[in-house]
């Protein structure tokens, strides 16, 4: 019986986890992670940009539903928007091969190393204007794991694996590539407890700068609910308020890619921009039913773009970016 055949109720996955990782941890056996690690992994998916699966993305977002600024519907033939691609190329795996957390195994370590966070990312623009990519258009998605770096596998520390995948998205029938992705995941053995508030200079200078613009909205269930539906995660921490305590949170959690999305929308509803490269990262999580504002301010003069998300009640930074217009 393998180690998640054996803890399989969401509630008590992670004491479970634990319990058996505290046991076993003097002679647990890296050989299945270092094998992980050494193998080669590609994963390819094609997609079509279809208007309707985009019509409930603008659905889902507060800048595209109509309440702040007039609605526009996705045509076939518009330019697909900044970082709109989220929605499209995710892995379709049968419930069964799903990790017990909700969440598909594709380029995930192997166990014990079942807890998953998303740290950060960057996208590339390569493509602009008539040769970006366009609502309606087939589109091949190339993933590859870039880089894997692990930290505290000896006894006593904190067992971690930091996976870095690239994706290559390209039209279908060209090689050009039109934006090149990176996604950071994190992934831990051991149970959350409640973690203190990172900090760092770089937020309190963002904070003390305040921001050129903002946004305010707050992601309720429903809108975890829609953007969980539309990216096809069934990542129990964003639906199960029951499984995200039992993570150490005190309610679920908004999607990474979520926020980093309306960072983008921010940014390309306020202003007519070009953009060459976003690059985010998480430093805390941000809570559903919380009011979330959304900041930016220009750097470079007004060419380029610091961009923030933060809890209003506590002022907490959940997420940080950069925009370089081209």
């Amino acid at each position: 019986m393998s180690l998640l055949q054996s803890c399989r109720s969401p509630r008590n996955i992670h004491a479970c986890l634990a319990k058996t990782y505290q046991r076993s941890s003097s002679s647990l056996s890296l050989t299945a992670l270092d094998n992980w690690i050494s193998s080669t992994k590609t994963l390819s998916i094609s997609d079509t940009l279809h208007p309707e699966h985009l019509s409930d993305l603008y659905m889902t977002l507060p800048t595209r539903d109509g309440s702040r600024y007039p609605h526009q519907p996705p045509r076939i033939g518009d330019s697909l928007g900044y970082g709109h691609h989220l929605v499209f190329f995710h892995p379709r795996n049968p419930e069964y091969a799903l990790r017990t957390d909700g969440t598909d195994a594709d380029f995930c370590p192997p166990e014990p190393f079942t807890r998953r966070m998303w740290a950060g990312g960057r996208f590339d623009w390569k493509l602009h204007g008539q040769d970006g990519l366009r609502i309606g258009e087939r589109v091949n998605a190339v993933s590859r794991i870039k880089d894997v770096q692990t930290k505290g596998l000896k006894q006593g520390g904190t067992p971690m694996v930091f996976v870095k995948q690239t994706i290559a998205y390209s039209r279908e029938g060209e090689d050009r590539v039109a934006i090149e992705e990176e996604r950071s995941h994190v992934y831990l053995v051991a149970p959350a407890h409640r973690r203190a508030v990172k900090e760092a200079e770089e937020l309190r200078r963002l904070v003390e700068r305040g921001p050129s613009f903002d946004l305010e909205y707050v992601p309720s269930p429903t809108t975890l609910f829609r953007f969980s539906a539309l990216t096809f995660n069934g990542h129990h921490i964003h639906l199960d308020r029951d499984y995200a305590r039992s993570e150490g949170y005190p309610e679920r959690l908004v999607h990474g890619p979520l926020t980093a999305l309306m960072l983008l929308e921010l940014a390309t509803t306020a202003l007519p921009l070009q953009i060459k490269s976003f690059e985010y990262k998480a430093w805390n999580p941000i809570m559903v039913n919380r009011s979330v504002v959304l900041n930016a301010a220009y750097r470079n003069g007004e060419r380029d773009l610091d961009l923030w998300a933060a809890d209003k009640a506590s002022g907490t930074i959940g997420m940080t970016g950069f925009l370089r217009r081209r």
